[in-house]
């Protein structure tokens, strides 16, 4: 595992979120599907988080996710829940489940 640095820091963090619709509703599915994963994969580009694996299932999701050491892990998850909600509310108003997102675990690694 390669350490990751910045200017005050060196680190090497890994967490296993994940992440269900309200009521786990089985709406993770067709276009839905894609559009969450390419949401998630801009957020983390955009701030410098890194997703090693993820996979996404009919009812939720599965992140394993580094980022810096500046965010915080419920900002992290915050930022994930609220951008990708909304961008999904959005595109697809059908969804009305989709207006709360649902809730999002911590896992520790394994």
């Amino acid at each position: 595992m390669e350490l990751k640095r910045t200017s005050h820091a060196v680190y090497d963090t890994k967490y296993h979120l994940v992440w269900a619709p309200k009521y786990r509703k089985w709406i993770l599915r067709g276009d839905i599907r894609g559009r969450v994963k390419s949401i998630f994969e801009e957020i983390s580009s955009n701030h410098g988080f890194e997703i090693d694996t993820m996979e996404i299932a009919g009812d939720h999701v599965h992140i394993f996710l580094s980022f810096p050491p500046r965010y915080s892990i419920s900002k992290v998850v915050g930022m994930l829940k609220s951008i990708s909600a909304s961008v999904i509310f959005e595109e697809h108003p059908e969804e009305g489940a989709l207006g709360n997102f649902g809730k999002m675990s911590i896992l520790p690694e394994q």
